[in-house]
């Protein structure tokens, strides 16, 4: 006589089911993030390959962002980053066609292709929020009104250690002209491009649009301090490496657990601890230095 199961023995089933469930998740969530880990590098080894293959044919990297500026130094646009100047080096010629440089980036010629997610230029472990709006804002941090929209990202340029605004003593800044011969610390030790979550601060590839500012998004860990549009598209590096604590929404910082990975002048890959010394982290942002960094 054939004979079902009982119901307890179905319960036992699903319960051990259950356990097994329980005891793969994580393995193949950690596989999951190895994975998008990987396109995260290779994502940023595109980006060191389209910026090494702009730096052969001009000589230099792209300024950080291009402006004009008042009497009184203060940017009058048009903002444009050092990804809008590379986009043809991405595969994204029809993009940057599309882009009227001679008009500030929120001009409304640019309304279309200042929101286009650029895949290359997004870190595949972060929910990204896109496009977002870029305001000014009043001292507390409050946005007082919308300028326009902009695409997200998740990779910016190193800006050095201070805070970005005019100089830095990094590869990027307002209308830098930076070329390998002006890297005298090497550039296997020279960062060029880092990672930033969203979670911290709001990021674009497109620029840094005039008047903006640039404040940490509600949960965010970052310091809550107001900061300038510089920051939409450069990092700096003096509160510390990427995911340490009390980091400001411009510095750097990743979704993967324990760093973030950064793309050096030479072109090669690199993720770069949260406890790495922060002397040293410092050292590997700037160009000219001469400061000694050692193994990192």
């Amino acid at each position: 006589m054939r004979r079902g199961f009982t119901l307890i023995e179905l319960l036992v089933v699903i319960a051990i089911l259950a356990v097994l469930v329980a005891l793969l998740l994580p393995a193949v969530q950690q596989a999951r993030e190895a994975a998008r880990r990987l396109q995260c590098k290779n994502n940023l080894k595109q980006l060191g390959l389209a910026l090494q293959n702009y730096h052969g044919s001009r000589n230099l990297f792209p300024s950080g962002y291009v402006s004009l500026f008042d009497s009184s130094g203060n940017d009058i646009g048009p903002g444009w980053g050092w990804a809008a100047m590379i986009l043809p080096e991405i595969e994204q010629t029809a993009v940057q066609n599309g882009i009227n440089f001679s008009q500030p980036i929120e001009a409304v010629a640019n309304a279309t292709p200042r929101i286009i997610l650029l895949p290359t230029l997004l870190c595949p472990s972060e929910s990204v929020k896109s496009p977002w709006n870029a305001v000014q804002r009043d001292g507390m941090g409050n946005a007082t009104s919308t300028i326009c929209q902009l695409a997200a990202a998740n990779y910016i340029g190193v800006f050095g250690v201070p805070e970005p605004g005019i100089d830095g003593d990094g590869i990027f800044y307002r209308n830098s002209a930076v070329g390998m011969k002006h890297i005298t610390d090497g550039s296997s030790t020279t960062l060029l491009v880092g990672e930033r979550s969203q979670a911290y601060c709001d990021i674009t590839w497109v620029g840094a649009v005039t008047s903006a500012q640039l404040f940490p998004p509600p949960g965010s860990p970052a310091i809550p301090l107001t900061e300038n549009a510089s920051g939409m598209v450069l990092g700096h590096t003096f509160e510390g490496p990427p995911n340490s604590s009390s980091l400001e929404c411009n510095c750097f910082s990743s979704q993967h657990v324990g760093g973030a990975h950064f793309v050096f002048a030479d072109g090669h890959v690199q993720f770069l601890s949260a406890s790495m010394n922060k002397l040293v982290f410092r050292a590997l942002s700037t160009r000219a230095g001469g400061e000694l960094t050692g193994d990192f």
